[in-house]
């Protein structure tokens, strides 16, 4: 029995492996191995062989000859359309002259031109209007300097806080594409991609920098910071108003740019004196320090139209004073000194400045030297000769003399003031007296 069952279960084993060698895609099987064919780089006649393959190379050749024959034939082409306005009226303008002057010609018409075409140059080429930015450019000064920049053909861009500046010295410009005006404070950042930067923002006048020293302070600070931060990351140009008060009550005269000063660091015009004093140290560290193109020009006494009526300055005091039929004010003995320069003068100076290669600082002034009193006789003399003058006690701090040197700006700018006081009062005059009668008008006087 048990060997009965020893022959079945060897019987039963054969069977099993003789299916397996005869399904080798069992389950039970496991598959051979084989490796990953690699893929050899196609050859060059692989290549050669793909381009001529379905006729791909014939294409190719079609696609050219057809390219090639659009461009041989466009010129021809462009003349079969309708002549160009512009380059007709060229060709007229050329005929009508050789027509007219046919009859003086000893040669015959067959020996003339009929028409010479005139070459069309496209606008602005050979000059890239450029975009400049004026802080305070509603100011008076910087008013006159948009003026100018506008007429000229840039882009201006006019940044004011309306401290000092109002908008009817700018009101003319609204509409015209090529201005722009922002307001803002310069104590605040702001971005903008400008090619220039003409940076006067800060009050000049004593009645407005005493009004809030801290602010003038900061505008002079912060500002200026805030400027020669925008002129470093945009790559712009940078010129610095500062003024005559950076030398103080001078024990040199007349005073040339290599006078340090002599001011009083706590006075109470020293918010305006060192402030500006720190505001030319900040542009000389950014030039030096961080490459930026800065220019520094020290402004001395202007004058003109669109000066504000009661800012304490010496000559718009005196002009609206005569004009109100009211007293003269002349502060100590008026024998201190100033010199005076029309406000066109002073922007030709500025845009000189720009425009050249020196870093300065300049003095931009005139020369001529006038005292107080003298002043007052030459206001007298244009508006009313019967006006009276009054004296009152001096402020504090009150330079005595001020006369600039301008040698240097001569010889290196080429500039130098044009307009005489005795010339330029009359022109800020009309001007002042069309504001007051305006003035006492919406008063109801």
């Amino acid at each position: 029995m048990s060997t009965t069952i020893k022959q079945l279960h060897k019987q039963s084993s054969v069977n099993h492996r003789t299916r397996d060698e005869e399904n080798p895609g069992s389950h039970h099987s496991t598959p051979p191995y084989s490796p990953k064919v690699i893929k050899h780089p196609r050859s060059l006649p692989r290549s050669i062989h793909y381009c001529f393959r379905e006729q791909r190379l014939l294409f190719v050749l079609v696609g050219i000859l057809i390219g090639s024959t659009f461009f041989i034939l466009q010129p021809s082409l462009s003349h079969l359309g309708p002549p160009d306005p512009v380059t007709r009226g060229s060709f007229s303008v050329s005929s009508n002259l050789s027509d007219s002057s046919s009859s003086s010609n000893p040669f015959s018409a067959t020996d003339q031109p009929r028409y010479r075409p005139v070459a069309r140059v496209p606008v602005q080429i050979g000059k890239r209007r450029r975009r400049i930015v004026v802080t305070g450019g509603a100011g008076f000064v910087g008013s006159h300097l948009v003026d100018k920049l506008i007429a000229r053909g840039d882009d201006v861009i006019v940044i004011d806080n309306f401290f000092t500046g109002r908008r009817e010295n700018v009101v003319h410009h609204f509409g015209n594409p090529r201005f722009e005006l922002i307001r803002h404070d310069v104590v605040e950042p702001i971005l903008l991609e400008v090619d220039q930067i003409y940076h006067l923002a800060c009050p000049a006048s004593p009645v407005h920098y005493k009004y809030n020293p801290i602010k003038t302070i900061k505008t002079n600070v912060m500002g200026t910071l805030n400027m020669l931060g925008l002129a470093k990351r945009i790559g712009a140009r940078f010129l610095l108003t500062s003024t005559s008060e950076v030398y103080g009550d001078p024990l040199e005269h007349p005073q040339k740019e290599t006078y340090w000063g002599h001011v009083n660091p706590i006075g109470v015009r020293s918010c305006y004196d060192e402030g500006k004093r720190t505001a030319e140290t900040l542009a000389m560290d950014y030039h030096r320090g961080a490459g930026v193109e800065v220019r520094i020009a020290r402004i001395f006494n202007t004058y003109g139209p669109r000066m504000c009526l009661d800012d304490g300055r010496v000559v718009s005091n005196f002009v609206a004073q005569a004009i109100r039929k009211q007293p003269l004010t002349v502060y100590g003995d008026g024998l201190q000194t100033r010199s005076f320069q029309y406000v066109s003068d002073l922007v030709d100076g500025l845009v000189a400045l720009m425009e050249g290669e020196h870093v300065g600082p300049f003095n931009l002034g005139n020369p001529g030297e006038f005292t107080m009193l003298e002043l007052a006789e030459v206001v007298k003399e244009t508006i009313d000769p019967s006006a009276r003058i009054e004296f009152k006690a001096n402020t504090a701090d009150d330079p005595h003399k001020r006369k600039p040197d301008i040698t240097k700006a001569k010889e290196l700018l080429n500039w130098e003031p044009k307009i005489s006081l005795r010339e330029g009062l009359p022109r800020m005059v009309s001007n002042f007296r069309s504001r007051i009668l305006n003035e006492d008008e919406d008063k109801g006087l």
